[in-house]
């Protein structure tokens, strides 16, 4: 079997419990059994390999204890134990270790939602012909599991923690973080970027084990929702991280913007934060001088202070943070103030369909020079389909003609264009940091005069009524004969 198939069949058994209600309590019942899987998994390949490790979960509660046989537990014993005693002992799990540190964080805010313990031996069964030891099963099964964070949009209000793979991908490629900066994403959701971030420097900049191990102890993430905390932990252990005790679940911006040391500053940002939404009441009042309760516009001040100088970022922003005025206003004077905003790129409403249908844009930044002048760019749908959709996404190469104009790593050579201008600061400022700024390059159609326009538009309505009343009368004479 397949494992898209595999994957389905296991959908196909939750859906038969009365328990599991619906796409969100079906994911995260299957991403925590999947969890205790993958990390059996990974401890019985740690205990072959070294002769001092013991994995983090008591022997009789690890996967292999109580799952992993076929004819094991079943009913109302398997239901009673998941109930009674797994779940109550990994939500208080000491937490001595960094290892152990990750099953409780994934645990405590994690439900058994299935009421039949004979479907979830079922389930289980199904769980036990994936070996995570194989690099093959692994990586389909990664491929599968970014699919079920693609289909998150049916799990609720979920599009805040997704971003489409070309994105990411091309804001890891454009920022190029080499082994040994700190990276973090302070809205970590799924872990989108940190999983491009790693694919991309184990496959340009790592060359030996120290490496890797260099990577891996200078990333840095955040999630405050316990679904996509959970999802995004495991799928860390899929990309092969022993220890993603530093995904954290917590609130960046619950913390004082002013309470962040020095010594915590990171080299890079790549994040996605949540937009359109409001924080809960108190948090502005950790961000004195910016004081909203709109998420994107704490977590892009909280970003600029988070970079050390000579940082930098790449971030998500919708239109709205570009032309908004007030606390918006006074925000991006700072941006531009303490960091050098050198790139904009300006992606169509369809890019992050069907969970948004706004314009959003790339903003990649520089902390520690003052931003001198700002290139645009505009991304445009190719010519062959009118938007992104589901089933014809935004795919990496079409991204492939704003990299070559992109000038390389000190950004050289970069000339206007169709798609490309340039804007000083001396015209940001006269605009008030109105940062909404529209290609110049491209003519706006012509409609004609407005007044000529509603004079033709009162026409055509007076000609389709006494279309309509002739029609009328032509029928009612039929009827009467």
């Amino acid at each position: 079997m397949s494992m898209r198939n595999l994957v389905k069949t296991i959908q196909d058994v939750m859906r038969k419990d009365v328990g599991v209600d619906g796409d969100a309590q079906r994911l995260s019942q299957l991403v925590w059994m999947f969890f205790l899987k993958i990390i059996d998994d990974q401890d019985e390949a740690l205990e072959f390999e070294r002769d001092d490790y013991t994995s983090p979960i008591p022997a009789d509660l690890q996967w292999r204890a109580w799952a992993g046989d076929p004819e094991g537990m079943t009913g109302d014993a398997l239901l009673g134990f998941v109930n009674d005693t797994l779940f109550p002992t990994l939500k208080e799990l000491p937490a001595t270790r960094p290892r152990a540190r990750v099953v409780r964080s994934v645990f405590e805010d994690a439900y058994n939602y299935m009421k039949s313990g004979h479907l979830m031996r079922q389930v289980i069964n199904k769980i036990n012909e994936v070996d995570f030891n194989s690099l093959s099963e692994r990586q389909h099964f990664g491929d599968i599991y970014e699919q079920l964070l693609n289909d998150l949009q049916n799990a609720g209000n979920a599009g805040e923690y997704y971003t489409p793979r070309a994105v990411t991908s091309f804001m890891v490629q454009q920022i190029d973080p080499q082994p040994g900066e700190i990276l973090m994403d302070p809205a970590c959701g799924t872990g989108g970027f940190l999983t491009c971030a790693m694919r991309h420097m184990r496959d340009r900049h790592i060359r030996r084990p120290e490496d890797e191990a260099l990577m891996q102890a200078s990333l840095r993430a955040v999630e405050k929702k316990p679904l996509p905390h959970m999802l995004c932990t495991t799928n860390m252990l899929l990309h092969n991280v022993e220890k993603p005790s530093w995904v954290r679940h917590d609130n960046t911006l619950a913390r004082p913007l002013a309470s962040w040391a020095k010594d915590e500053r990171v080299d890079i940002i790549l994040t996605n934060p949540p937009f359109g939404g409001k924080e809960e009441d108190g948090i502005e009042g950790n961000f004195p001088q910016f004081r909203t309760r709109e998420t994107a516009d704490l977590f892009l001040a909280l970003i600029i202070r988070l970079l050390k100088d000579g940082g930098r970022a790449a971030v998500v922003l919708p239109d709205g943070s570009l032309f908004g005025e007030g606390i918006k206003t006074r925000l991006k004077e700072h941006l531009l103030a303490e960091c050098n905003l050198h790139t904009i790129v300006r992606l169509p409403n369809s890019v992050f369909k069907p969970y948004a249908s706004i314009g959003t844009n790339l903003l990649f930044f520089e902390k520690g020079v003052p931003t001198q002048d700002i290139w645009y760019w505009e991304h445009r749908v190719p010519e062959t389909q009118k938007a992104y959709s589901m089933t014809r996404p935004i795919r990496l190469e079409h991204l492939d003609d704003c990299a070559a104009w992109w000038g390389g790593a000190a950004r050289e050579g970069r000339e206007e264009g169709e798609r490309a201008w340039k804007v000083s600061i001396a015209e940001i400022r006269e605009r008030n940091f109105n940062l909404d700024i529209r290609n110049p390059h491209v003519v706006a159609e012509d409609w004609g005069d407005p007044e000529t326009l509603l004079n033709e538009l009162s026409k055509a309505e007076t000609s389709v009524e006494s279309l309509r009343a002739e029609l009328k009368s032509i029928l009612e004479e039929a009827l009467a004969r």
